[in-house]
């Protein structure tokens, strides 16, 4: 079943993201490590099989990238990310979730309703802003390759049909480790309770926590609808990915190898983006059909709950890109 989806996602797609390796290829290959927390049905799992095809094909077989899915390099993106940091991993895709915590302007991606859809998040994080984002992952010696995408996030959970955000209230729900996602769930009445990812399907099973947040095709590949009936879709964040590289391990690599990296991971980042969107309405089909209750809720009192949490967290320098992201037409 795993196979046949991942095999359909990719020829509906009119691509088969294998590993490719050119014939006649030098002796000497440089293996690069590259690390996820999701399974290998999702996304960025997907589009690191894309973008392993094209580092080969581009640096004519002298780079090779070894993917570990699943957190097997920790349990947590906060973990493979110190794990990069640390010279473990050569690479890792993650969720701008913990990525505030060392480049601080990197928060305002997980402000509430801050995209007002995926043209707008392209235009801001291909455009200026994101390139500005990229540089400043340099100060904390990592290398932005390129925004790739997570999707708008929304709430499941075991326990009732979430319709406004006073169903919120009284719930217990996983977060990442990151405080703007936090203030948001306990602004509405919930416990919001921080928990690498890799915890978390146990966690739901157990009822330890009532639900969770996250995009559809998370929900969908990380089969949360086995542990939790209930889908409220309120879009309440945008969730981009990053593609990053330890900066040393980058620097090491010849300027046509640096041309490779680059220019691969902006061409999987278009393939991974079109994945996810193109495969929402699918997923949601298959959600409905595996017994989820699906709402969608009026978003406005949502959005208002939302402005107390701009205030604590937008300091002066996140609320100038507030200001020139709302503006990005």
């Amino acid at each position: 079943m795993r196979i046949a989806w991942r095999l359909a996602a990719l020829i509906g797609l009119g691509i088969l993201a294998l590993p490719f390796h050119p014939g006649g290829a030098t002796a000497d290959v440089t293996t690069l490590k590259l690390a996820h927390v999701v399974s290998v049905d999702g996304a960025y799992h997907l589009g690191a099989q894309e973008f392993g095809r094209l580092v080969a094909l581009k640096s004519q077989g002298q780079i090779r990238i070894d993917i570990d899915p699943g957190g097997r390099k920790g349990a947590g993106e906060r973990e493979i990310l110190s794990a990069m940091q640390q010279g473990k991993i050569d690479l890792v895709v993650t969720s701008t979730g913990p990525v505030g915590a060392i480049v601080p302007r990197m928060r305002v991606c997980d402000l509430p309703y801050l995209f007002r859809n995926t043209d707008h998040a392209d235009r801001v994080l291909d455009g200026r802003i994101g390139a500005m984002l990229m540089e400043d992952l340099g100060g904390a010696g990592i290398r932005g390759i390129a925004f790739w995408e997570n999707g708008f996030r929304h709430l499941t959970n075991g326990r009732r049909a979430v319709v406004t955000p006073e169903d919120v209230r009284g719930l217990t729900i996983r977060t990442m480790e990151n405080e703007i996602h936090q203030a948001f769930w306990r602004q509405l009445g919930a416990k919001a309770v921080p928990m690498p990812w890799g915890k978390v399907y146990r966690a739901l099973k157990n009822k330890t926590v009532d639900g969770q947040e996250n995009p559809i095709a998370i929900v969908r590949t990380e089969k949360i609808y086995k542990v939790n009936r209930y889908l409220t879709l309120t879009r309440h964040a945008y969730s981009p990915a990053l593609l990053m590289m330890d900066a040393k391990r980058f620097d090491s690599l010849s300027a046509e190898q640096q041309r490779a990296i680059l220019e691969a991971g902006r061409e999987a980042a278009w393939w991974e983006r079109r994945f996810v969107r193109e495969k929402e309405a699918a997923m949601l089909g298959e959600l409905e059909a595996a017994g989820m209750v699906l709402v969608t809720p009026d978003r406005v009192p949502f959005k208002q709950a939302a402005e107390s949490v701009y205030k604590t967290y937008a300091d002066v320098a996140v609320s100038d890109l507030v200001r020139r992201i709302r503006r990005v037409k």
